[in-house]
């Protein structure tokens, strides 16, 4: 597994990290044993980067790495966290005071003193582009709660903004065949600024995984039938955004580009993982098998598949059958 630095931390993170949103909510049940069959399953494959956040089943998927890391003495890993979602989204509850009680209680669900690095989780513009904000941060930092801290953003404009802030460790942003934006100012400003990105929903919540049909279905509590056009929270959330029958025909031209022994959703991670700026990918995982592959998907940035001709694929196909709807709303 390759491995980036996290910004100016001293840390490295490997460059395929695991997203554990399934480990709490949204996607359908998933039984604590099978959860931390994943994290262990991912830390065997050579991932050291936990993405969580406060509000993934109310605290289940922070409770379920703290019972992971507690067991693993010396594990090496970094967990990320989020906090900020489980309130009304309005500037007036992003206070040094709900920091401190939201850190203070992620703090209590890892069962660590100081969190290793806090996101918060796709505030409000105003929250993003206020100086208070990263004034609180820096006092958490300075008060040894967190050691780090970023933002999760819904769009490019929020992204450069939080760039900006000399504070800020890293920015985790929507980043995948179906959401190029990115590419155009965000990664490289990033790059210039030391700041890491972390590229979330890489696989368009499973449209890229290759797998599904115009006859698939989702659980009643899984976000991609609950969420489709913006019912709970942002569209671009489910699917990146994409109409599903619009995704599924540019998932399946993808997939005919790629050599034989190569999957679609291996060759989407270790694209976004290979473009200058990416400092790792979070892929999801509800079982074994998947947070296997999406771990083993790292290999294939030291060889297995010509990267620069699938990204010329991923290009044309975005141009062609996403580029007007998706590219001027995030």
């Amino acid at each position: 597994m390759r491995h980036n630095p996290l910004s100016r931390t001293g840390r490295d993170v490997s460059a395929i990290g695991l997203g554990t949103w399934q480990l709490g909510a949204d996607w359908g049940a998933v039984a604590e044993d099978d959860a931390l069959a994943v994290l262990s399953a991912s830390v065997d494959h050579g991932v050291t980067l936990f993405d969580t956040a406060d509000v993934y089943g109310d605290g289940r998927s922070e409770s379920l790495i703290g019972q992971f890391l507690a067991a693993r003495a010396g594990h090496g890993l970094t967990v990320a966290t989020k906090m900020g979602r489980r309130v009304d989204q309005v500037p007036e509850n992003y206070t040094p005071e709900n920091f401190r009680a939201w850190t203070d209680r992620s703090r209590r669900n890892l069962g660590v003193d100081t969190l290793d690095l806090v996101q918060l989780h796709c505030p409000p513009t105003a929250v993003v582009e206020n100086d208070a904000t990263y004034e609180a941060l820096d006092a958490l930092v300075a008060d040894g709660a967190i050691a780090a801290y970023g933002v999760s953003v819904e769009t490019c404009a929020q992204a450069l903004a939080v760039i900006a802030h000399p504070g800020v460790t890293n920015v985790q942003i929507i980043f995948n065949p179906f959401r190029l934006k990115p590419l155009d100012e965000v990664l490289p400003a990033a790059q210039a600024a030391g700041v890491a990105i972390f590229a979330r929903v890489p696989l368009a919540s499973g449209l890229l995984s290759g797998k599904y049909t115009e006859k698939t279905t989702f659980a009643a509590d899984d976000h991609r039938s609950f969420n489709r056009h913006g019912e709970a929270f942002d569209r671009g959330e489910t699917f990146s955004g994409v109409d599903y029958e619009t995704g599924l025909d540019a998932a399946r031209e993808l997939a005919a580009a790629l050599p034989d022994g190569v999957s679609l959703p291996a060759a989407s991670l270790a694209w976004i993982a290979s473009r200058p700026g990416v400092t790792t990918v979070i892929p999801g995982a509800r079982n074994v098998a998947q947070a296997t592959a999406n771990a083993e998907a790292g290999a294939l940035l030291d060889g297995g598949l010509d990267l620069d001709a699938f990204d010329a694929v991923v290009h044309d196909v975005y141009d062609r059958r996403l580029r007007a709807d998706i590219h001027p709303l995030w």
